[in-house]
């Protein structure tokens, strides 16, 4: 199958120039920018003729049709220039960019965001704004292309990911892990239009870098070149050569920021602030642009509504070829792409449960996370697992798994080496592109390397799985800067992310599932590096930790006098606390929180029963900090948990020297109830 999307000029369009489409653009970002008062002229109008090239002759899309799985994806890495986005999409037609949206451009409720957000508008492909964070995406979305086409083949899927990335992009850390990677893997699909105009907020880029962009990516095993950036022409040449190399390509396109305004052109006043009604004119005289604020002349709106319709033969020739696909392949496909699991998966996984409380292995929720994965990664064909150079440790690749690698792209599983935040973000781009659920593994206390990447899957709403080993002092002798103390909390904290943390191997199956059902937000498995008892040694098909929290041991020897409220680890020691208190009369139940934000979701009654009224003495435990057990346990209660850093020794000589213990926690219970 062809991937280039046709050149040939729409018989209605010939007469209108690339620099006359390209004014629209800039005519449309200066407008909207001076509208609101606010935004980012510059970049829009300094790549106008770049974006131009690549809509009109290169990228593969249909404006009617958005969702199309095989479009070209283009990602606006420098996403504070979102106008030359905004302007694109409605010029070529997408029905939801209307004019009164560029007209509302930053303000409340319009699909026109300061920063183009995923899931406002069509076409909208990523969420950009974090500097660096769009090309890792778009290193995501090109490996997920490239391992669909390894599964489905050229009729179905043969698409280019483009990027439009500033000199902040590649400043930013993360762009060096992404630009690896993509190099390491070979990932030809990928082009990266640099927009090199050495300029930033605080000036000339050379007040703060002189690195040889050229020579960094050639080093990356990218494929180079420069072009004049206010070419067509050069641009358009620049890309066919950059789609028949083999491999990721990076155009350096040399532009002048604000292009047309008289004086702010090539000066860091045009980046980030209207250029002003004297600056404006002046830019429309010199662009020769005579058309009112907003107002696109016929002539050239035809011409990008021309560019818009141009994909709708290839869209509708690839929509039969699907059609035309055995059955089994088309559902697969199309699977993939609406995100639906596998009839079959959850049975699966609730026979393992069965298995699980019936053997009552003593397991490192690690190693059940890998043995829930055994079963998962048969049963669902979609999970793409990974990890950042610690497969071994976090237990993230099943017997079933291949690498991928640059010269097969059928397997399932990515090696991501020491790239924490590439891999975070490429996940990200993944689940963006659709076809795959994505998970990948890390330290917890290297969530602080991944949190910019994980924030933005919680504000996409994207189904990402991070498996996070270690997660306590119970890793033990790696010491403070290993252990995680403040990162359950600080995680948590993050809206729209669901963190998990299991506390015997059938919650661990329990919330993988939860996991895989939450198609609306990133999940977090927090998982310890020591063993524990299987403590749900009765089997129910129920997945009690769908509700975040539920009494594990209800009291015994009298009414309920005391609540354990537990996660993770801690869960088996407050059980050993439990049986000591009723030993001594106090009849104490045990809750194992899986999920906060689960059990916050219940109602008032429900959590009440799980926790017990106002005459009920509570206690939470926890190897960490207690910043978020005041959500779900109010302010009157005690705190067994972390106040500080850990320490290296054995987990148990710290369990011990930190106060985790069942005595301790027994002599909190004590204290409540006779206080």
């Amino acid at each position: 199958m062809s991937n280039s999307a046709s050149s040939a000029a729409d018989p209605a369009s010939a007469a209108v120039t690339p620099k006359q489409m390209a004014g629209a653009i800039r005519a449309l970002a200066m407008d909207a920018v001076e509208r609101a008062k606010s935004g980012h002229p510059g970049m829009p109008m300094g790549m106008a003729d770049v974006a131009t090239a690549l809509f009109s002759k290169h990228l593969k899309f249909d404006a009617a049709a958005p969702d199309w799985p095989d479009r070209d994806r283009f990602v606006l890495s420098a996403g504070h220039g979102s106008m030359l986005l905004y302007s694109l999409l409605h010029l070529t037609g997408y029905e939801d960019m209307t004019l009164e949206e560029l007209k509302n451009f930053r303000q409340l409720g319009a699909k026109t965001a300061g920063h183009p957000e995923y899931g406002h508008a069509k076409g909208i492909e990523t969420t950009t704004g974090p500097l660096g964070q769009g090309l890792a995406n778009a290193v995501g979305m090109a490996l997920a292309e490239r391992m669909l086409n390894a599964r489905y083949g050229d009729a179905l899927v043969d698409h280019h990911t483009y990027v439009i990335a500033g000199d902040g992009c590649l400043m930013e850390g993360i762009s060096h892990e992404a630009i690896s990677l993509a190099g390491h893997l070979g990932l030809g699909r990928l082009i990266v239009l640099f927009d090199d105009n050495g300029i930033s907020i605080d000036g000339k880029t050379d007040l703060a870098v002189s690195d040889d962009q050229i020579a960094r990516f050639e080093a990356c095993g990218w494929h180079v070149q420069t072009c004049d950036g206010h070419d067509p022409d050069a641009v358009d040449k620049a890309i066919v050569a950059a789609k028949r190399s083999t491999k990721p390509s990076m155009i350096a396109c040399k532009t002048v920021i604000g292009f047309g305004a008289p004086k702010k052109a090539g000066t860091a006043g045009a980046h980030g602030a209207p250029l002003g009604a004297d600056e404006i004119a002046g830019a429309r005289e010199a662009l020769g642009w005579t058309a009112e604020p907003f107002e696109i002349p016929a002539d050239i709106l035809d011409a990008w509504r021309a560019v818009g319709r141009r994909g709708a033969a290839e869209q509708s020739a690839w929509a039969e070829r699907l059609a035309a696909q055995p059955i089994e392949t088309r559902a697969a496909f199309e699977r993939g792409q609406q995100g639906g699991l596998p009839e079959g998966w959850e049975a699966a996984l609730i026979a393992h449960k069965k298995s699980l409380s019936d053997e009552a292995p003593k397991l490192a929720t690690r190693v059940a996370s890998q043995k829930a994965l055994e079963v998962l990664s048969e049963a669902v064909p979609e999970l793409i697992g990974g990890s950042a150079d610690l497969t071994g440790s976090n237990n993230t690749k099943t017997g079933a798994m291949t690498p991928v690698g640059r010269d097969d792209f059928s397997g399932r599983y990515v090696y991501y080496g020491v790239r924490e935040h590439g891999m975070a973000a490429a996940m990200n781009g993944m689940a963006l592109h659709g076809g795959f659920i994505p998970y990948g593994g890390t330290f917890l206390v290297f969530t602080d390397y991944c949190r910019p990447a994980i924030r933005l899957s919680a504000l996409m709403g994207k189904r990402v799985v991070y498996v996070m080993t270690h997660d306590s002092i119970g890793l033990g002798e790696d010491g403070p800067t290993h252990q995680p103390v403040e990162h359950l909390s600080a995680l948590r904290a993050i809206p729209n992310v669901t963190v998990f943390r299991p506390c015997d191997a059938v919650e661990t199956a329990e919330c993988w599932a939860l996991a895989l059902q939450n198609a609306d937000g990133p999940s977090i498995l927090a998982l310890t590096r020591q063993g524990l008892a299987t403590l749900r040694t009765r089997h129910q098909d129920e997945n009690l930790s769908a509700r975040g929290g539920y009494v594990i041991r209800e009291a015994a020897g009298g009414p309920r006098r005391a609540t354990i409220a537990a996660t993770g680890s801690e869960v088996e020691i407050a059980a050993a606390a439990a049986e000591a208190l009723e030993a001594r009369g106090v009849p104490t139940a045990v809750v194992s929180v899986p999920s906060m934000e689960l059990f916050r979701a219940q109602s008032a009654a429900y959590r009440e029963s799980v926790l017990g009224g106002a005459d009920v003495a509570k206690v939470a435990v926890e190897a960490a900090t207690d910043q978020s057990w005041y959500g779900i346990m109010g302010g009157d209660f005690a705190f067994v948990g972390m106040d500080g850093f850990g320490a290296s020794a054995p987990y148990q000589d710290l369990y011990d020297h930190f106060g985790l213990t069942a005595d301790r926690i027994a002599a909190a219970v004590v204290a409540r109830v006779t206080g």
